[in-house]
């Protein structure tokens, strides 16, 4: 019997939207595809901004400037948006799926935004919302979660998932780098953009946290704050002391449960101990490490970006889009747990590395570990560093509650005698918690 024909529409063509199109047409694969998704895939538009620019890999005749009409096709089975941004993406993916077309979409900002929303629209017209590329590329990390480990209680889920912050650490690691230059480097390479902030100060890692918490507890995706903190503030010498002390500096986007029905969720650098797999993962990959309650600890590493290995992970929602056509059926969104609720960050407790430059004259390190104890804030270790009239002091903490360090900072910066704020780290699996 021969395969039923689905009819596929794209929206955006650029490096993803040009490798999905190049997947989808390789005659090579043509049977592997058809096998897999139990229909014929047959490409009937790709929406782009700019029909004048040449995109070899995409016949001409599928090519419209007219998105808006292309996700309102009633004869469409399948849209795929690749734009990103939250509008008009959104407008276009609640006009396919109000009409029953299922949507394959890699838009993290969007689906952090509005998931929930856009999830129950889907189902209320039997329709699928796929969005695996949101996170991580081509690692099938949300597909683990919705499937192999939906009957597990997960703990955490600890990741790498900004490509661009890893590239820049790990340079900073391996050559001894500041800040600067190696953002220059990723800039230069095309890892980062010209204005980086989105990575760099870890709003990029908050929207993927977010989903990723969704799938791993049950919160909402609805555009809820995300405790986030960037590595702008990260020096060489914050590097340097991580690597003599048996640490290396990552950016980590971290969901976990905090008792019985507690949820904290955050974005920022931590100093993650040499022998913890995540500390292997470099340049711009990405790496998601997920402690179950019967499972134990499971990671998954992979490129986090890139047109090619994006584009095979929605050609893996596409697949599954179509598989659920043909079945009849369309996966339900998952529940919301509604016990659950947000541990405010201030009152989680981790080790902390600190690092400031204070004036190097008698009775400044008295001063500076007064502050300490009137927050409470315990020393571990204290390292001295520096020439002439300047010093930099570096501290270990003992286990302590976030707010509190914060307060510390906040103090030490009204010092006479403290020129200057460095890194405030946490020391993951020092007590953190």
């Amino acid at each position: 019997m021969d395969a039923p024909v689905l009819r596929v529409g794209v929206i955006g063509a650029g490096n993803v939207g040009g490798a999905l199109v190049e997947l989808l047409s390789d005659p090579s694969r043509h049977v592997a595809l058809v096998d897999a998704a139990t229909a014929t895939l047959e490409l009937v538009g790709v929406a782009v901004r700019d029909a004048s620019r040449a995109r070899p890999e995409v016949p001409t005749h599928l090519i419209t400037t007219d998105a808006a009409s292309l996700a309102a096709r009633d004869d469409l089975d399948i849209l795929v948006e690749v734009i990103g941004g939250i509008e008009p993406a959104r407008t276009y993916i609640e006009s396919a799926l109000s009409r029953g077309t299922s949507v394959v979409t890699a838009n993290k900002a969007l689906m952090a935004e509005a998931g929930t929303q856009l999830a129950a629209l889907a189902h209320e017209h039997g329709a699928d919302l796929f969005y695996e590329a949101a996170v991580g590329g081509a690692i099938p990390i949300l597909r683990a979660l919705r499937s192999s480990l939906a009957g597990e209680r997960i703990e955490r889920v600890m990741g790498i998932v900004n490509g661009t912050t890893n590239f820049i650490l790990s340079k900073m690691t391996s050559e001894a780098s500041d800040y600067a230059p190696a953002l220059a480097e990723a800039q230069a390479l095309g890892y980062a953009e010209a204005d980086p902030s989105a990575d760099v100060e870890g709003f990029d890692a908050a929207a993927k946290v977010q989903i990723i918490s969704s799938l791993a507890f049950g919160t909402r995706l609805a555009g809820e704050s995300i405790t986030r903190e960037g590595i702008t503030g990260v020096r060489a010498v914050d590097v340097e002391f991580a690597r003599r002390a048996g640490f290396v500096i990552k950016l980590l986007g971290v969901a976990e449960r905090v008792g019985e029905t507690g949820i904290s969720r955050r974005v920022h650098p931590a100093m993650v101990p040499l022998e913890h797999p995540l500390a292997a993962v470099h340049g711009a990959m990405n790496a998601v490490f997920v402690e179950g309650a019967k499972s134990g600890p499971l990671m998954w590493l992979g490129p986090g970006a890139g047109g090619y290995p994006t584009a095979t992970a929605v050609l893996g929602d596409v697949l599954d889009a179509a598989r659920n056509r043909v079945s009849g059926r369309h996966d339900v969104p998952f529940s919301i747990d509604e016990t659950l609720h947000a541990i405010d960050t201030n009152d989680i407790a981790s080790v902390f590395y600190l690092s400031l430059d204070v004036l190097d004259q008698p009775g400044v390190l008295a001063a500076v570990a007064g502050v300490f104890g009137d927050h409470g804030v315990s020393i571990q270790s204290m390292e001295q560093s520096g020439v002439a009239d300047e010093a930099r002091l570096s501290f270990v903490t003992h286990v302590a509650r976030t707010g509190d360090v914060f307060a510390t900072l906040n103090d030490l910066a009204s010092l006479a005698s403290v020129d200057s704020i460095g890194a405030c780290i946490r020391v993951i699996d020092g007590g953190d918690r």
